[in-house]
């Protein structure tokens, strides 16, 4: 084929396929809609089932089939499924991170986007293949795409470089009725619930739209009494899919309870001191940040000492409050000291340790008034190409801001630390955003969640809202309350139901105090733990295998 033909050929095929690129992309952004600081978590099935459609969506077919997509020329080419779902995730994850490139520039946001965007191009090709070789009952279909969607993001959840959890369905869920299935099982089952709605939306879309098409006599006579069967079975499952999940998540679950709980109470506090300047250089004035927090904490101790606030009994300041190691330091350590006994309570310290080898941790410590120093967590999930850097020679090559990127090390424990005899499950920052962080911590005895963190490399920005809605799914999945407490905000106090009882400004000191319930009970989700995620993507795996099994017999027997 000569050149210009096999250029315009390309031409007519992309033109063609135009149509389902903005369907994929425009579901993709759909989802990014439903995402904090909004609140329309209703879009999230919504452009799952717009990206869905891109690919099963039917075209001409010799097939009699239910949906026009089962076999022949109606089939979902498997190249064109993983596209698709590329598209939907860039549609997604575009405009959902652009905070990683706020001071570096935007190749490491793009790069990112394209790496995360592969594995909802997996999803897209596990879609093409459940439609393309059908095994399963035509009800079923929903189900066994919604596991592929589980299975894909416990892949990009797990590799490379330890996973990047950030943008799961769950996590855009917070305000959402489906939002108490995260005690049941946790964040891996609420995203299956929010891909099984949107999956369930896309079938019966497809089904309508056949129906549509032979009432008018596109299909020209009544398919035979088999075929309306099966297609009403199709029907019935579709509107299962959609409805059992809303219901599940509309009927409370009763791991959840609000901020008057009964049982034992502790007053704590989160303490916001601001930082003086944002981005990548926040750190270079350590000593004005911790300057800050101590500030901050003092002018609470006097409104506490004024009757206008309670003591607390724990007080939360956030990840990297004190970049000055206080163990090493000190000046820091008789500023933390003195901030400990003025508000009279335990302090926990978010602190950069020097390890004397050349690499750091950073650490919460647990502030005593009067002794200093007690019982730490030493963050054991650390951030990629920021708080270590992966192959640095290498990604040299690509980016002058690697050798800012860190060289922390990561710690061992259980997440668990002890302040005022209680136990405190505490997950720092980027930990929040991985499934075994609570959950470890929880079963370790942690009563409360803590999550200090550090958003002013990233402010201002979409991020600590989005950081907000995990530690809210979290707080749900688990039945604890939480206390956010951010270098630059939003620091929050959350009911164990996941509601904002309290929150704070962006980039203003500030300090919350608040009564919260101490929990010792377990929800399923805590008692699971990865094995709702593990069986749910089994399960796919299952269902991919069994239509790739069916399409190497089929091609065997041509």
């Amino acid at each position: 084929m000569a050149a210009p033909a096999r250029v315009r050929r390309f031409a007519l095929g992309w033109l063609r396929a135009l149509p389902r690129q903005v369907l994929a992309a425009g579901g993709g952004l759909v989802v990014f809609a439903s995402y904090p600081p909004r609140t329309a978590w209703y879009l999230a099935p919504v452009g799952i089932a717009l990206a869905v459609l891109a690919i099963t969506w039917p075209r001409r077919s010799r097939s009699d089939g239910v949906d026009g997509v089962a076999a022949g020329t109606g089939a979902p080419s498997l190249w064109g499924g993983f596209g698709y779902g590329f598209l939907a995730g860039a549609g997604f994850l575009l405009p959902l991170l652009p905070w990683v490139g706020l001071y570096v520039g935007p190749v490491p946001w793009l790069a990112l986007v394209a790496a995360e965007s592969l594995f909802v191009g997996l999803f897209g090709l596990a879609v093409a293949v459940l439609y393309r070789w059908p095994v399963a009952p035509p009800w079923l279909r929903p189900f066994a795409v919604a596991a592929c969607w589980s299975g894909t993001e416990w892949l990009r959840s797990s590799v490379p470089f330890g996973g990047f959890p950030w943008g799961r369905l769950a996590f855009g869920q917070p305000d959402g009725i489906l939002l108490p299935l995260a005690s049941l099982g946790g964040a891996p089952l609420l995203s299956f619930a929010v891909a099984l709605v949107g999956s369930g939306l896309a079938a019966a879309v497809v089904l309508a739209a056949s129906a549509v098409a032979e009432r008018s006599g596109d299909r020209g006579s009544r398919p035979p009494r088999a075929a309306r069967r099966t297609r009403m079975l199709a029907a019935a499952g579709a509107l299962t899919a959609v409805a059992l999940p809303l219901v599940a998540g509309a009927v409370r679950a009763p791991f959840l309870p609000d901020m008057d709980s009964g049982g034992r109470r502790l007053t704590v506090a989160a303490v916001q001191g601001n930082v003086p300047r944002l981005g990548l250089g926040f750190n270079a004035q350590r000593r004005a940040v911790l300057d800050m927090h101590v500030r901050r904490t003092l002018q609470l101790a006097d409104d506490v000492d004024a009757g206008r606030e309670p003591r607390p009994d724990v007080v939360v300041w956030p990840e990297n409050s004190s970049d000055i190691d206080p163990l090493r330091n000190s000046d820091a350590a008789r500023e933390i000291s003195y901030a400990a006994d003025r508000i009279g309570a335990p302090i926990l310290v978010g602190a950069v340790l020097n390890n004397g080898d050349g690499t750091t941790t950073n650490s919460v410590i647990v502030w005593n008034p009067g002794t200093g120093p007690a019982d730490r967590h030493d963050k054991a999930i650390l951030q990629p190409f920021g708080e270590y850097m992966p192959f640095r020679d290498f990604f040299r090559h690509f980016s002058s801001y690697v050798d800012q990127a860190g060289h922390f090390v990561p710690g061992h424990g259980d997440g668990v630390v002890a302040a005022d005899g209680v136990p405190i499950a505490v997950a720092t920052c980027y930990e929040i955003a991985f499934d075994r962080a609570y959950t470890d911590a929880v079963r370790a005895g942690g009563q409360f969640l803590a999550a200090p963190t550090n958003n002013a490399t990233f402010s201002p920005s979409e991020m600590t809202y989005q950081q907000l809605a995990m530690t809210r799914v979290r707080a749900a999945e688990h039945g604890r309350a939480a206390v956010v407490a951010a270098t630059t905000g939003v620091s929050a106090i959350i009911a164990p139901d996941g509601t904002v009882t309290q929150r704070t400004g962006v980039d203003v000191p500030a300090a919350l105090v608040a009564s919260i319930p101490l929990r010792t009970e377990l929800t399923p989700a805590t008692v699971a733990g990865p094995w709702p995620e593990y069986i749910l993507s089994a399960l796919g795996g299952i269902a991919l295998a069994a239509s790739v099994g069916a399409g190497l017999r089929r091609r065997s027997t041509r």
